[in-house]
This record gives C-alpha cells, structure tokens and sequence, in this order.
C-alpha cells in the first residue's frame, strides 16, 4: 500500500491515522447494522431470563440476587451479566438494544487490536525507522484489524446476544496485553516498580476481569508468553538500540554466548514473568491435563454422545474447519447449529482424522521452528492455537461452535498485512528487503522493475470490501430470524437442532405444513431424537390432528433418547396446559401419560436423577388436571426427593394452590421444612454459593417461603368460608 511521503507534514500523517481507523468503524457499523432487527436465539432464552428471575433488577437486593445468578464456569460470568444491565432490567425484553450494544463492542474491540498491533509491528523491527516503515508499521495495524473486524464469520459471535460472554474476555485481553507491554518496557529501562505495577495491572487485573466474563480469559498470560517468545523474544540489554516509544528495547537479537551477560533489568523482567506469565499458564495446563485424565478414567457427561477420546481425535477436525472458514470466508455458514457433526472414532473414521491431526501438528511444530525468522507469521498461528487451548482440547464442551474464533484469530490476519504494507517480516540478513520484488524481461537490458505498492494497495481494498459486503450480507439475515431459520435448515439438512429451529419459525409464521415437511424425513434417520419428535407433534397438532406414527415416534424417541435435559419438562409442560383447551384432538392427558410411560421406560433417562425429578413432577402435574390431588402431592413430594431445591418446592406448593388444594400446598411446605430440607443441595463450588450466600444474607427464601404460605392460607380459609 502507498506509504506516506517521508516528508510529509507530521499533522499530515497524524490526520490520516485518525481518519482511516474511523472510517473502517463507520464501514464496520454499516455491515453489521441490518443485524439490529434480530433476535433471541438458542442460549439467549437458557440466560437472559435471569433480568427477571426474581423481579425487575431496579434495586440493590435484586442486584445482588441477578449479579450472582450465573451457573455457566465456576466464576458464573458476573461480568457479562452485568453488561446485560445496559440493555434491560426485567424479562421479557427488546432484542435491539443488546444487539446494538454488542456491536459497539465489537467495534471498540476491533480499535484496541489496532493499537496492539502497532506495538507489536515497532517490534519487528530493530534499530531506528523512517517515517515511511513507521507509516507501513501503523497502516499494517489498521489493515490487520480490519480484516478482522469486518470478517463474516464473528457476525455470529457479535449478533449472538448471550457471545458478549466470547467478546468481552478479548476485551480485557487486549487491553491486558497493552498494559503487559507498558509495563515490560519501564521495567527493562530500569523502572522496575512502575514495571511490576503496570505488569500486575495487564497480566493480573485483566486476567481476572477476562475470566470474571468468561473461562478462556484466564488464556491471556499464556498469550503474553506467545508474544514474548515470537515478535519480542528474549529482551536486548537496554541500550542496545535506541528507545523509540519505549518499544527498542523490546526486541533484538538474542544476548550470544560469548557477548553481553543478560542486565539486571533483564533479570528482573524475567522474575516477574515468571510469577505473571509461567505461573499461570502451567495453572491452567496442569487443569487441562487433570480434565483429560479425569475424562478418561472416570468418563464425562451423560448428554455427551461422545468419549473424551473420541473428542480429542475430532477437534483437529475442527479446528481446520475454522481455519477454512477464516482464510475461504464467506456470507452464509451453518451458523449456531452443528450438531450433524459426527465424532471421530478412530485415525481414519472418518478418513480426514489423521490428515487434520498431522496438518494442527504441522502447523504448531512449524511455527516453532520459524518463530526466529518469521516472527509474525509464527506468533498468528500459535496465538490462535493457544487462544483454542481451552474449548478445543480436554473440556468435553459441545465439538463446535463459530464464536470460538473469536478472541483466537485477532492476529491471523496480521502477517497478510504486514505484506500488503510492505513491512520486513523476515529478520534474516539479505540483500534487499522482502517485498521488493522484481520481475525482468528476458533482455537484461530492457528489464524493469515491476512496482508493486499500488497492486497491493489495490488488493487490500478489494479484500476489505468482499469481507464488508459478506459481512453485511450475512448481518441482513441475522436480522430477520425466519428467513436465517430457513437459511440454517438449508446448510444443516442433517442437524435436528437446525431442523427444528425451521420448524418452530413455520410454526410462529402460521405454517404448520412446511415445519412438519422440515421435521418427517430427518426423524426416520434419527428415531431417538426427542427434539424432532415433540416439534413434528406440535406441527401435526397445528394441522387439526396428529397421526398414530408420528405418536408413535415420539414414545421411540423418549423410550431411546440418552439425556434431552431441560426439554422434556418444557414441552411436557406447555402441553399438559394446553390439555385445558387442546387445539387437536390428540393432544389430551391419556397421550401425554402414554408419552410418560415411555419415558420412564427408558434407562438412561431414569440413571439421571434431574429427569427422574421432571417425570415425577409432571406426573404430579398431569395428577392436578385429573383432579387426584392426594397423587400429585405423592409425586411432588417424590420429585422433590430428588433433587432438593427450595425454589422446586415453592413451585410444587404454588401449582397445588392454583389448582384449588390450598391444603395440599400447605402440606407440601410442611414436608420441604420438616423433612426434604435436611437433604437440600449443598451449592457447587464458585458462583452459585456465593448465590446461595447471598440469598441467605438477604432471607430471600423464608421470605418467599412465608408469602406463599399466607397465601395458601387466605385461599384455604376462602374456600372454607364458600363452604
């Protein structure tokens, strides 16, 4: 790209470098605009919900309950949580102002990368600069972020309302690793505490804040190290080259054996990587290696269709996907659902295993080995496998997901820039710099040197607009969620969760024909998936009348299925309700207690002690509209047993209430008081006792416990007074 004059007015050049990175804003905010009419999605609606769990989040006691009411990591995600609050304080809520927030961020994010890599690019290079390698090194920075920032496949991360807990640990990484490299130069220049200080901020403070939103921020002294060992390397002795913005001293070559002995500065510097940098980051291989053991010894979850094993063999799989999507980008992926993909099972099952295994290996040894020359081209790639350790290795998190990129590649782009800016990445000796490259004629006398400046420059702006208009592209279908419904349908044929997502967007849109048409065929190929069997019900339901097969599917379904979670005692729910005025004739209590027997016919679901709890509280419900209110307090009760939980009791007592057994309820709170509270659940380690503490502090449920109970009571005395 066309570098600015070296004799150009220092105003001049400082103009054009507020200028540019605003205008990549406006045109980042122009593609992700048509996005702002979306809406909740998947993991939005198992979230967001807690705005207004226990009421409208306006005073410090429903703070405190909200703020603390996080159950994904140990930490609960506060952090995230709390940002939520910008954009409502109770549920339900309007989509557009998180969206709108979330693309702010994503913007600001893409501004603190460009600042990094500005750093980082004075780095490359040793020894003074010109004007013109200063303005190659930030118009690198600019083009390196915004390739990044306008890139199609994080619209799925940034219009993801509940992946602000994916964007806000990049947030506090980039900052943290600002903070890191201030700190790294005063201490090399002999200002050590002001270092130690500035460093404790970086790699101390933002590592908390980056994992107080999510789990893969306690990555960032490990990306430090990244850095340090690649662009930086092992520091000169201060001096060595001359100070410009305190980064000289950042980089050089490595002290020789036989030349200068490492400084005290250096020494210092060391010291504290240690304890700010290794410490950390064998903290967090020594976690990944226990997972992993534990894995394999004990086994994982019961909801995983998959080994441990068989996860570690698929991941580099994975992992090239993402490459390809990164590097081949496009405006229409398979978005948020991926299921369809089928775990490894051996080197060659399927056949690309091994070759996705070897190409992640090669990657990680040659970068390695080029970390000297290439510096980086090197740090691009182990940042980004370093940045995957976490969600791609011994964690059994679900195979895949798109918004896993998004902290990981923030530098993949960079060394493409640094060649379209024409910026030495090589620190190799030679007779000229890299990227005067030369084309001559077969006549040495008539050859010409071909001048390539205005051909990257030219190539650069036409990356940059591909990337704009696919990323606006895509943004427009994230901003209407029928037709993006319809899109993933058709990039996933064989994915339930795709399917049923078109589906129940037929279904809001009136057409109950094409969401059974999306459903028929994928549930003969997959007879075990619930998910596919409840919709294709409730479709069929839509028309006036549910067939006897599609009947029997679903009692296959729940008979096979392994661990269906929350959505057996949502649906079963929603449909025991609307047995009071069914809109089909099949959809009665005799169904639905054929569909129950099924499920309980079922092993595996009945090993999970939480279904356990679900069947035998909609059998209690299902009791409630028979009108047998001494069984469904059995079942209640029964249920409760389960899974000790204040909150399921309140709910059990209030459903007997509502149905006109008052007395019922009060003997439903009696036996949780007298009896079920001995056993109640003791809270998992992190967030969800310091939950726990919280309402203690505050009374909350002897308070609930206490209104609910005068209410059954004024009901019972009511329904005395009638008599």
């Amino acid at each position: 790209m066309t570098p600015v004059a070296h004799s150009s007015p220092r105003w001049l050049t400082s103009a054009i470098l507020l200028t540019l990175p605003a205008i990549v804003l406006l045109v980042a905010w122009w593609a992700y605009h048509p996005g702002l009419g979306g809406g909740f999605l998947f993991d939005d609606f198992a979230n967001l919900p807690a705005l207004g769990a226990t009421g409208p989040v306006d005073n410090w006691a429903t703070f405190w309950r909200y703020i603390t009411s996080g159950h994904a990591d140990p930490t609960g995600r506060p952090l995230t949580l709390l940002t939520f609050l910008i954009d409502a304080r109770n549920w339900p809520a309007d989509p557009r102002p998180f969206l709108r927030t979330s693309i702010v961020l994503h913007l600001v994010n893409g501004a603190l990368l460009f600042l990094l890599l500005r750093r980082l690019g004075r780095a490359l290079k040793p020894g003074p600069t010109d004007g013109s390698t200063d303005w190659r090194i930030n118009l690198a920075a600019l083009l390196g972020a915004a390739l990044w920032l306008l890139h199609p496949l994080f619209v799925s991360t940034t219009l993801y309302i509940v992946q602000r807990e994916a964007m806000l640990p990049a947030t506090f990484v980039l900052a943290g690793l600002m903070l890191w490299l201030h700190g790294r130069t005063r201490m090399l220049a002999g200002r050590t505490v002001s270092g130690w200080v500035w460093m404790l901020l970086g790699l101390g403070g933002c590592t908390l804040l980056a994992v107080l939103s999510k789990a893969n921020g306690i990555l960032l002294p490990a990306l430090a190290l990244t850095i340090e060992y690649t662009v930086l390397r092992h520091p000169a002795p201060v001096g060595a080259h001359p100070v410009r913005d305190g980064l000289e001293v950042l980089s050089g070559p490595r002290p020789s054996r036989t030349g200068c002995a490492p400084t005290r500065e250096t020494n210092r510097y060391r010291v504290a990587l240690c304890f700010l940098g290794w410490l950390p980051a064998c903290v967090v291989a020594s976690y990944l290696i226990h997972a992993g053991w534990n894995g394999f010894v004990h086994g994982i979850s019961s909801a995983r269709p998959w080994t441990l094993g068989q996860r570690l063999l698929t991941e580099p799989r994975v992992l090239m996907d993402y490459l390809q999507l990164l590097w081949l980008p496009r405006p229409f992926t398979p978005g948020l659902f991926n299921d369809q993909i089928h775990a490894s099972t051996l080197l060659f099952a399927p056949w690309t295993t091994l070759p996705c295994l070897l190409a992640v290996f090669g990657l990680i040894v040659g970068a390695l080995w080029l970390r000297k020359r290439w510096p980086a081209l090197a740090l691009a790639v182990l940042f980004y496998f370093v940045g995957q350790a976490l969600e791609s290795s011994t964690i059994a998190l679900e195979l895949y997901f798109e918004h896993r990129n998004y902290l990981p590649a923030m530098l993949m782009f960079w060394p493409l820039a640094l060649w379209l800016c024409g910026v030495p990445q090589s620190r190799r000796v030679g007779p000229g710099p890299p990227w005067s490259i030369r084309w001559t004629s077969a006549h040495p006398a008539k050859s010409k040197p071909v001048d390539w400046k205005w051909i990257k420059a030219l190539l650069a702006v036409l990356i940059l607009a591909g990337l704009a208009v696919m990323t606006h592209a895509r943004a427009n279908v994230w901003g209407n969620t029928r037709e993006q419904a319809l899109l993933w349908a058709k990039l996933n044929p064989d994915s339930p969760r795709a399917q049923t997502n078109a589906a129940q967007a037929e279904l809001h849109a009136g057409h109950p024909r094409l969401a059974a048409r999306h459903l028929r065929d994928l549930l003969r190929q997959r007879p075990q998936q619930v998910q596919l069997a409840f919709n294709l019900f409730a479709a069929e339901c839509g028309m006036g009348h549910v067939s006897p097969s599609t009947i029997e599917a679903a009692k296959t379904a729940l008979a096979t299925t392994r661990n269906p979670g929350a959505l057996l005692a949502h649906w079963f729910g929603r449909a025991i309700a609307q047995t009071a005025h069914p809109p089909c004739p099949q959809m009665t209590l005799d169904t639905l207690e054929q569909l129950l027997t099924a499920t309980r016919s079922n092993p595996k679901m009945m090993a999970i002690r939480g279904r356990r709890q679900d069947i035998a509280y909609m059998q209690g419900r299902m009791a409630l509209k028979r009108g047998q209110p001494d069984q469904a307090l059995a079942d209640f009760k029964y249920a409760l047993d389960q899974d000790v939980r204040t909150s399921a009791a309140l709910e059990q007592a209030a459903q007997l209430g509502m149905h006109g057994y008052p007395r019922r309820g009060l003997a439903m709170l009696h036996y949780y008081e007298t009896q079920a509270q001995k056993h109640l659940a003791t809270p998992g380690f992190g967030m969800p006792r310091v939950h726990a503490w919280v309402l203690k502090r505050e009374r909350y449920w002897p308070h609930e416990l206490e209104r609910l109970r005068q209410t059954l009571r004024q009901d019972l005395a009511a329904k005395r007074n009638r008599k």
